[in-house]
């Protein structure tokens, strides 16, 4: 068995999926989604509707295909948009519905997928968090038509960058694997800079680096200075960079198979510190983890509102606790210019409430009590 047929055949039995023919890899999670789109034969003029509180990719890869997104509102418990609202946003033009799992929670994909089906209308799970988490006691990813994954850093496991498809319809597959073909081959630089940033990562990330690090990586990327995860076009622009549509390399596929053999265990830590936060933060009576959701969250991060996230972020780096900033904008990282993406502030006020309050605490720590000690210092901080 090639190391790709059981790195494939891995990911398969961590999500209970029954073919691994079916799950397509790339360089990066945006480019599963760009070709899953393409393979729905989204045309130019086309609506696709996605959440108002997302990453800059996807709206970019609806972009790249001429095709419009529409933004829908998210709800402020759970950061993911309502069936309600996502129905109401349907017109005559909408082709593909984007069903969000933020931050490792989903939210009405059942009752989202059987309406988008009865109308006609694809649907994708955007699973870039939610590797390994269940809805409805379902794995993520196995509701829609199809979904898209990544493993980029910080990601349920990660490969430095990364990501992957899975399809759930037979009716897009020939059409995704003939797609497939024109798949460019990482370079021989794109390989050696990401084994050299993963060997960095392995080396000298810890708590006390962090901050810093963080920062060096975003400047690089920003500048395609680096292999990033985010390059400096698709952050000021809606014109696919060169060497976009690119398929995956062995180093992924090396660094995938380590980092999945912890994964169960990982995924446990990250629910257990979660039930810490949530009792901490109910019982100061902030913003929190409503416990009814738990079971259909994996809790890659654990989002809290803060009054001043500069402050707050300041309070954080001299404490040594790795916070996290997604969604501080409602496309993020991108914090102007939303218009080039069609993006209206006015249509999501929950989005943008959010977007100026959010902070992410750290799930993945062997460490909870220090991340609990912090908050209880700076709880006047937190909304």
């Amino acid at each position: 068995m090639s190391s790709l047929d059981k790195y494939k055949s891995v990911i398969s039995e961590l999500m209970g999926h029954d073919n691994t023919r079916d799950i397509y890899f790339y360089w990066k999670g945006r480019v599963a989604l760009y070709t899953l789109l393409k393979a729905m034969d989204l045309k130019p003029g086309e609506e696709v509707i996605l959440p108002g509180f997302t990453c800059v990719v996807v709206p970019n890869a609806i972009k790249y295909l001429g095709a419009k997104p529409v933004y829908v509102d998210v709800d402020r418990n759970t950061l993911n948009a309502s069936f309600d609202r996502i129905r109401k946003a349907v017109t005559g033009k909408t082709k593909v519905i984007i069903v969000q799992n933020t931050f490792g929670l989903s939210t009405d994909i059942d009752i989202i997928s059987e309406f988008a089906r009865d109308q006609e209308i694809y649907t994708i799970e955007d699973c870039t968090h939610g590797f390994g988490g269940t809805y409805r006691g379902k794995p993520n990813g196995s509701w829609c038509d199809a979904a898209f994954f990544s493993t980029q850093w910080n990601k349920p496991f990660s490969t430095g960058i990364g990501g992957f498809a899975t399809v759930n319809s037979a009716r897009i597959i020939t059409r995704l694997e003939k797609i497939n073909d024109d798949l460019l081959k990482p370079t021989i630089k794109d390989r050696v800079v990401l084994n050299l940033l993963l060997l960095a990562a392995d080396t000298f990330l810890d708590s006390g680096s962090y901050w810093r690090l963080r920062s060096i990586y975003r400047f690089l990327s920003k500048y395609n200075l680096v292999v990033g995860s985010s390059q400096g076009l698709e952050l000021k622009s809606t014109e696919m960079p060169e060497g976009y549509f690119k398929g995956i390399s062995k180093v992924q596929v090396k660094k995938g198979l380590s980092n999945l053999k912890s994964f169960r265990e990982v995924l446990v830590r990250r629910k257990q510190n979660a039930i810490l936060y949530t009792d901490f933060l109910r019982k100061n009576d902030k913003y929190h983890v409503l416990e009814e959701l738990h079971p259909d969250h994996s809790f890659l991060k654990y989002p809290i509102l803060v009054k001043d996230r500069v402050e707050f972020d300041k309070r954080a780096f001299k404490a040594k606790i790795q916070m996290g900033d997604w969604f501080c904008t409602p496309i993020y990282p991108v914090k102007d210019h939303w218009e080039k993406w069609d993006f209206d502030s006015d249509d999501v006020p929950n989005a943008l409430y959010l977007a100026g309050h959010i902070e992410n605490l750290p799930t993945n720590t062997n460490d909870p009590e220090n991340v609990l000690d912090f908050l209880k210092k700076n709880i006047e901080e937190v909304i």
